[in-house]
């Protein structure tokens, strides 16, 4: 099925969802089978997760989310900034080697 599908907070998902988004809200401790369930049902063709469902997503189950072709898995902002996003500049400056 193609389309976006956002997994994260009920009141970033009423957004989502006038945007035109499948969405999901399902809580913390549920995070990680819920986006098992939406990879391994091909429920969209890109899944938005919220940094703070993000962060509490079992590591591995992320990393394999995130290097996978398909479907395309980006981290977004929740809405009231309880989880930060990742500083990617600091983990590419670190795996290039440029940390001081």
């Amino acid at each position: 099925m193609a389309g976006v599908l956002y997994l994260g907070d009920e009141l970033s998902a009423a957004g989502y969802r006038l945007a035109g988004a499948r969405v999901r809200s399902p809580q913390p401790g549920e995070a990680t089978q819920a986006l098992a369930s939406a990879l391994a049902h091909a429920e969209a063709d890109v899944v938005l997760l919220s940094a703070a469902l993000a962060a509490s997503v079992a590591p591995l189950t992320l990393s394999q989310a995130a290097s996978a072709l398909r479907p395309l898995l980006l981290v977004v902002p929740d809405l009231v900034g309880n989880a930060p996003l990742p500083d990617l500049a600091a983990r590419l400056r670190g795996q290039l080697g440029l940390d001081a």
